[in-house]
């Protein structure tokens, strides 16, 4: 088994180039670096993934068909089909069903609309006003190439169309309306002035003081509400959703602290702003690389905790663990 140990007191970042996910993570660790204990069995969770986004991708397509006005649903397609999303959200929402006996079919959906509403976000995120980003996932940004008019429309068109898309295609008979109402409940406020859009406002005008709570807000709210969706489409009690939540938040935020310190690692210490960047902030930029080092060791462990409240579900709680273990390793490419 690999060692996670890219996290450490260390300035290095040190990335291994192969892994073999765990089918059983242990949170303790009596090493300062980012590592994993598990049993011998293993998890592919590279396949697990990429079966995942392929079904998630044909599923998108059929969602957003090309309509009058035509342009719009080019946008709108443009951003939802990129070749190099890697559907993280509706993973998430599919395995946390899946944890607690649900159907796939009853995730799908709400997978999708997860999908709809991460693209507008990030489609509103990248515009010149905002974060002001040239490109995303390998391809030139949304309103690079059909204009910030174009761009904010698809993105409005985005959120609506994804509550739409739940309502019309989740199957009455494996996801009882009160469940269903919930889980468009969670996104809304996901999405909303408490939840990502704070979490943009903070990331443009608030102070060092805040970063923690913009992280968070920007980065560990969609990861949150993928695993509570998934939850209650799954059947979750109410303890388990919360669980869940502090997993999912715990996660989201993991995967952005890595990504920063990755970043970090490309530049060679230059402390110049990134391409496109117009202001924005990240523990590395607050902190320092070995401060936000010690935050994703603590990210690491508060999640795999938080799933230590599953051992009665056995493995179906593997591809959780799991995705902990990529947010520090990124051991393969999903796109």
């Amino acid at each position: 088994m690999a060692s996670f140990s890219m996290i450490s007191a260390s300035s290095h970042l040190y990335i291994p180039k192969k892994l073999a996910f765990p089918i059983r993570c242990s949170s303790a660790s009596s090493s300062p670096s980012i590592s994993t204990q598990s049993s011998p069995l293993k998890f592919d969770l590279k396949t697990y993934w990429t079966t995942l986004i392929a079904d998630m991708n044909q599923k998108l397509h059929e969602a957003i068909p090309i309509r009058y006005p035509e342009q719009i649903y080019q946008s709108m397609r443009y951003s939802v089909l990129a070749d190099g999303a890697k559907r993280a959200s509706p993973v998430m929402c599919v395995a946390a069903c899946e944890l607690f006996g649900g159907n796939r079919l009853a995730a799908f959906p709400t997978a999708c609309a997860l999908e709809m509403v991460h693209a507008a976000s990030l489609i509103h995120d990248d515009l010149p006003c905002m974060d002001d980003d040239p490109s995303r996932r390998g391809q030139p940004s949304n309103h690079t190439i059909y204009g910030d008019d174009m761009a904010i429309l698809a993105g409005d068109a985005l959120f609506p169309l994804g509550f739409q898309h739940i309502v019309s295609n989740t199957p009455s008979n494996l996801v009882p309306e009160p469940r269903l109402l919930r889980v468009i409940t969670e996104i809304a406020q996901t999405v909303g002035s408490t939840g990502m859009a704070a979490g943009q406002f903070l990331d443009l005008e608030g102070g060092p003081e805040a970063v923690e709570f913009a992280q968070e807000k920007k980065f560990g709210e969609m990861s949150q509400c993928s695993a509570v969706c998934g939850g209650l489409l799954g059947g979750a009690e109410d303890d388990e959703l919360d669980r869940l939540r502090r997993y999912g938040r715990a996660v989201g935020v993991l995967y952005q602290v890595v990504d920063d310190l990755l970043e970090e690692k490309m530049k060679g210490g230059d402390d110049g702003d990134g391409e496109g960047k117009k202001k924005g902030f990240s523990y590395v930029k607050m902190y320092g690389v070995e401060k936000a080092m010690e935050v994703a060791e603590q990210l690491k462990t508060k999640a795999k905790q938080e799933l230590d409240g599953f051992e009665k579900y056995g493995d179906g709680v593997v591809p959780l663990y799991s995705f902990v273990d990529y947010a520090v390793d990124r051991g393969f490419s999903v796109s």
